[in-house]
């Protein structure tokens, strides 16, 4: 499987999580999927959603129902790169996307629902 986000939708999440830093963001991705491939396509920030130093969460009971929601993506302040096991047990939809400090396009990573490190493209 491989992952491809288009720059102009990867840039405004990393901005937020620089903004919000120390706290974690949390975001919902929204794309298509083609024979197994993800193309990332454009994001929003989930209704009631919170977050602090070490969490983001939001009730998964208040989502739209969007049928182009193909995973999320969240930050991790403290730099860490893998997702945790409190990250993998709260997995949402298709991927989950990492976006660790300092919030670069060389500090994300894309992974599935088992913690498995799937190739992600940036596009423009």
């Amino acid at each position: 499987m491989k992952v491809s986000i288009q720059r102009d939708v990867i840039e405004p999440m990393l901005e937020i999580a620089r903004e919000r830093h120390p706290q974690e963001v949390i975001f919902l991705l929204r794309g298509t999927v083609n024979h197994g491939d993800i193309l990332i396509e454009d994001f929003l920030l989930p209704p009631f959603a919170s977050a602090g130093v070490s969490f983001a969460e939001f009730p998964l009971h208040m989502l739209p129902i969007d049928l182009s929601i193909v995973g999320t993506a969240h930050s991790h302040p403290s730099g860490a790169y893998r997702p945790s096991t409190m990250d993998l047990n709260h997995f949402y939809s298709r991927i989950m996307i990492i976006l660790a400090y300092p919030y670069r396009e060389t500090n994300i990573g894309a992974f599935n629902s088992r913690g498995e490190d799937l190739n992600i493209v940036v596009t423009s």
